[in-house]
């Protein structure tokens, strides 16, 4: 199998020996002591070793099969019989193979409820044709009473299907160095202890008297594979229900309890498994889902963060090269002293104000780090403002900043420019749509009355613009990710842009209206309230 533990030479060795363990293990309450079981986990085996391999384990598959007859049953067929037999079931169960080998390759069996169902269906529907040719064979040979060709199907089916219904995920899962990694990186943990506990206690609640169970308390079972299947996807999943399978194996072998009805307690614990996996799968596909929304995000801050990189790294490269041009003019003059020194030293602090602002968005990036310091209202509003200075005169937009009080906010600077640039660029994409003339963009500023926002003062952005405003359906729904009134747009510079208010401990909101308006607050900085209070009390 695809990067083993074990040596290529001992694969198909290993496997025949492992069918066999499974074989005897799971070889409980037969019909006619034969292979007629309602628990057969070993064709599960199998068919993942012919997913990796192919019609290579067709020989190794015939095999184990023999051994079972000979070693765990005593060959009760006969020699020749047997080997017929065997050679039916490698077919049939080759066939499983083959149709599960052509539609999802090598690819992850269990990925999508999708597949999942695929799967669920391709075992059934095989397991169904495969039971009966097999149990028609035995019943022509005479190893079936008459009349009992219909109960034995049913014992058969139930074993095959139940078998690889429950066992094949982890077996699937255990089969490449992909698989394992996944799986020891998901359940290595101290929470895999606490599931598997609470099933072993499970499993004594509900079976300590299998003998004589009536299975009324089997529905306690679902309490470890809920736990694995939420907190662990279908990898938690995978290991709990093959445990809980092997500890009723266990009780049933154990206790020799063969007057229970085993075939209903497998198909229940089948029942479980499907409902654990169709869980863990949704938790999963929830989670990618996630990721990849986190992965958009994150090539969404990338985009707006470099429009603020290049603004902020625009003036120390051009402090910079006029420093390197002076300092150059001083060396060809034959200059020196303080002169010299003071350009050089000069042009060493905005390098390192330069490689300042390339750190703080490198740890924002990595960790969500920001710096808080007093941001003055009036200079954000202008440093923003004259980017879109261009812009604004192509495409004829009047924009209008209102008088800034002299206050200042706590916040990263970087970061919340950001956000303002970003409201500025939904404005003026929003106006556009007016006829000329009509262009308008307002930015004002208060500050907001502290008892109604919390202990500490905010201050309040505004931005108005022109255009045709927010509806009450679309302002439910603004901030959500992959929503934008833009034919071009993502939908995600407004889901930054709110992540980012809160992260500051601030709000960024849309009001409805018949025209674009957006408002942001933030918490003013604890210097600046403090001095007005002072100034007030004085």
């Amino acid at each position: 199998m695809t990067a083993s533990p074990v040596p290529r030479y001992l694969v198909f060795p290993a496997f025949i020996a492992l069918y066999l363990l499974f074989d005897w293990a799971t070889y409980i309450d037969p019909l006619y002591g034969l292979n007629i079981t309602p628990w057969n986990p070993d064709p599960a085996l199998g068919l993942v070793c012919w997913l990796v391999y192919g019609w290579r384990a067709a020989l190794p598959w015939w095999i184990a099969l023999v051994l079972g007859e000979v070693v765990v049953r005593g060959m009760p067929a006969g020699l020749g019989l047997t080997l017929l037999l065997s050679l039916w079931l490698t077919v049939g169960y080759g066939a499983i193979g083959e149709v599960l080998r052509r539609v999802f390759g090598n690819s992850g069996v269990f990925d999508s409820r999708h597949r999942l169902f695929q799967w669920v269906l391709i075992l059934l529907v095989g397991a169904l044709l495969n039971d009966v040719v097999y149990m028609s064979l035995l019943s022509l040979a005479g190893l079936i009473p008459p009349g009992a060709w219909a109960a034995v199907v049913l014992r058969f089916g139930i074993g095959d299907m139940v078998g690889m219904l429950v066992s094949m995920p982890l077996l699937w899962m255990l089969s490449s160095a992909q698989g394992r990694q996944r799986l020891r990186a998901t359940v290595w943990r101290y929470e895999t202890l606490g599931y598997l506990a609470l099933s072993i206690g499970v499993l004594y609640l509900v079976f300590g008297t299998i003998e004589t169970s009536e299975f009324k308390h089997f529905y306690f079972l679902f309490l470890p594979v809920l736990w694995a299947a939420t907190r662990q996807g279908v990898y938690g999943t995978a290991l709990m229900v093959f445990v809980l399978q092997l500890g009723i194996g266990a009780l049933v072998k154990w206790n020799n309890a063969v007057n229970i009805e085993v075939p209903e307690l497998q198909m229940l614990d089948a029942m479980l498994a499907l409902v654990g996996f169709s869980i863990g799968i949704v938790v999963d596909e929830v989670r990618q889902v996630s990721n990849d929304l986190k992965q958009s995000l994150r090539l969404a801050a990338a985009g707006e963060m470099a429009a603020a990189l290049a603004h902020e790294l625009n003036q120390p490269l051009t402090a910079l090269s006029a420093y390197g041009k002076a300092c150059e003019f001083l060396v060809e003059r034959g200059e020196g002293g303080e002169m010299l020194k003071s350009a050089i030293q000069r042009m060493i602090a905005e390098s390192g104000r330069a490689a300042d602002v390339v750190r703080r968005l490198r740890d924002f990036f990595r960790t969500g780090a920001m710096k808080l310091e007093p941001v003055e209202a009036a200079q954000l509003v202008s440093s923003v403002s004259q980017q879109f200075f261009g812009a604004l005169r192509e495409h004829g937009v009047v924009l209008q900043v209102d008088e800034m009080p002299g206050l200042a906010m706590l916040a990263d600077r970087l970061q919340i420019e950001l956000v303002l640039r970003n409201l500025l660029a939904n404005a003026l994409d929003a106006v556009q749509e007016r006829p000329a003339g009509e262009r308008r963009i307002t930015v004002s500023a208060q500050q907001l009355d502290s008892k109604r926002h919390g202990k500490n003062s905010c201050l309040q952005l505004t931005v108005e613009d022109s255009g045709k405003g927010v509806s009450a359906e679309l302002a439910a729904r603004r901030f959500e990710p992959f929503v934008s009134s833009k034919a071009s747009g993502m939908g995600l510079g407004l889901v930054l842009s709110r992540a980012i208010m809160e992260a500051h401990g601030g709000s960024l909101w849309a009001e409805v209206g018949d025209h674009g308006i957006f408002k942001l607050a933030l918490p003013l900085a604890r210097r600046v309230v403090e001095g007005q209070e002072n100034y007030g009390a004085a």
